[in-house]
């Protein structure tokens, strides 16, 4: 049994929008039993005076998924006082694994990491996170590609009306088991081999357990406005709770477009549509090169993609699509071109060289023309390659996080500084989201008040959730909590060196226990699974 904890001195800031006051906070167990003034009996005073007391950050859009399993304590995210996070974004998730060469890549994938288990549902997944423990809480999304590529398969082609029943039926057991709703990648096969009809099927049954459908849409660049009605159009039809997933406009030409999106946004809340939106707070982006390569060439899965670009005629046909796209009038070629995409990660020791260098570096030092040198490079990695692409404009990140109803997401994998999660170079997001958000756009330059971004960052975060026992410092909710000092809270994490805890962030208590404590990871492992049904 713990000792009730009083945390005194500090300036509470509540997760409600309401301005910071002096005040003290006691923790009983995994609960707040009070806040402000209270019976001190029998507790353990600890002193914060001078900094800000508030409710545990929600990363409202991450990827830690099945490496949870080797990186439980989750040392990228607790030291930036994220105590949640929303998993399974971007049309993947780790359940249900359906179809031979889904759970090939998901073996391929899991040994590599150490990681020694088999699991085909989404309740047994969740099983084996809870048996096992973290240091964060953990609720996930349903990805929309695990659900295609079980019924319908790798193929670009509809879905038909029998398989279209047959995903309504995977997604309502994936909720029932504890998902929280449904995710689209809609730039990555198979999700974007979808119709919006099937989508708006597929949304009935996350509508009927309240849940979220959260979605990377089909384009973030030139068609981003119509791609932001089509989720829209989805929500209205089904009824599920919209979520646009790291909300941005991508290109030169496009900069500007995410405050037209916000536009389309209020119209349709303005309409009754629930809709929201969530953002990271840096100018490139994150994914996996093989994006570059077209969605037609990736039908039938890795395997066909493999033989496209092997067969001499179907190369030259992809070699001569890409290489258009990076050529003046081509999105690539707005975004930056080679140069502004960046390799960080790669699957294998004989290509680690290249992780932090350039594709217009790497394809000199190979000695090859930029577009062969892409595709091959794939080739030799199995697609798995990660970039980070510097293309989006500063004014479009302020303007989504002026908007009062936006959240926050680190759009990463929970990373640490040693050990299997601390190989490549991954975008700063991973380590610095939040506590950059705190420093560089609260207090240097004033884009939003502090008391606004944390309500973002919790309870209307958790509140978007369903979750009623988190996100605000009131008796009764869950002890969650985050203590920083407002004067020293930085990121540190670079794009040359990401792997860097974040400074300023003094203690972290997930569920009453501390998971940092005095600005050093204590290993506690007290996260809990959260999948409490939405019905």
């Amino acid at each position: 049994m713990h000792k009730d904890i009083i945390l005194t001195g500090g300036t509470i800031v509540d997760g409600t929008g309401s301005a910071g006051r002096r005040g003290d906070v006691r923790l009983s167990g995994q609960d707040i039993a009070w806040v402000d003034e209270g019976p001190r009996d029998g507790a353990e005073l600890l002193d914060v005076s001078g900094k800000v007391v508030c409710p545990g950050f929600v990363d409202f859009h991450a990827h830690t998924d099945m490496t949870l399993l080797v990186n439980p304590t989750c040392e990228s995210k607790i030291s930036q006082g994220m105590t949640l996070e929303v998993n399974g974004n971007c049309g993947a998730s780790d359940a249900p694994i359906g179809g031979p060469e889904a759970r090939r890549r998901a073996q391929d994938a899991w040994k590599r990491m150490g990681i020694d288990l088999n699991w085909t549902e989404m309740g047994e997944m969740l099983d084996v996170l809870e048996e096992r423990g973290s240091s964060v809480n953990f609720c996930t999304l349903l990805g929309h590609g695990n659900v295609r590529r079980q019924v319908v398969g790798e193929e670009d082609r509809p879905a038909t009306p029998s398989e279209i029943s047959e995903m309504q039926s995977v997604v309502a057991r994936a909720m029932d088991e504890g998902a929280i709703g449904l995710s689209t990648g809609l730039i990555y096969p198979p999700s974007c081999y979808a119709s919006t009809e099937e989508l708006v099927a597929l949304c009935q049954p996350v509508a009927a357990r309240g849940g979220i459908y959260a979605t990377h849409m089909r384009s973030e660049a030139d068609d981003l406005l119509n791609s932001v009605r089509e989720a829209i159009e989805i929500g209205e039809k089904s009824g599920a709770k919209v979520q646009i997933s790291h909300l941005k406009a991508c290109g030169k030409s496009n900069h500007g477009d995410a405050i037209c999106a916000l536009e389309l946004i209020e119209q349709a809340r303005f309409r009754g549509v629930d809709v929201t939106a969530d953002q990271y707070p840096y100018i490139a982006t994150s994914t996996g090169l093989d994006t570059a390569i077209p969605a037609w060439a990736h039908s039938g899965g890795a395997q066909a993609m493999r033989a496209r670009l092997t067969d001499p005629e179907t190369r030259a046909q992809i070699e001569a699509e890409v290489t258009r796209d990076f050529e003046p009038g081509g999105y690539q070629y707005d975004a930056g071109g080679m140069e502004s995409i960046v390799i960080s990660s790669v699957r294998t020791e004989q290509n680690r060289w290249t992780e932090g260098l350039n594709m217009a570096q790497i394809a000199a030092k190979l000695g090859k023309e930029p577009v062969p040198a892409l595709l091959d490079f794939l080739l030799e990695e199995d697609f798995e390659i990660g970039m980070v692409h510097f293309c989006l404009s500063e004014t479009d990140v302020e303007a989504v996080m002026r908007t009062p109803y936006t959240l926050f997401g680190s759009d990463a994998t929970a990373r640490a500084c040693s050990g299997p999660m601390s190989k490549g170079r991954p975008h700063p997001r991973a380590f610095g989201t939040f506590p950059r958000i705190l420093s560089h756009y609260v207090r240097d330059r004033g884009v939003i008040p502090l008391e606004l971004a944390i309500q973002k960052m919790t309870s209307l975060a958790t509140d978007r959730l369903g979750i009623k026992n988190r996100g605000r410092l009131q008796a009764g909710c869950k002890a969650d909590i985050v203590v920083f000092d407002p004067v020293s809270v930085q990121d540190t994490a670079t794009f040359v060196e990401p792997h860097q805890l974040s400074a300023g962030i003094e203690h972290v208590l997930v569920n009453g226990e501390f998971a940092l404590r005095d600005y050093k990871i204590t290993g506690v492992q007290s996260g809990s699974v959260l999948r409490e049904s939405r019905a």
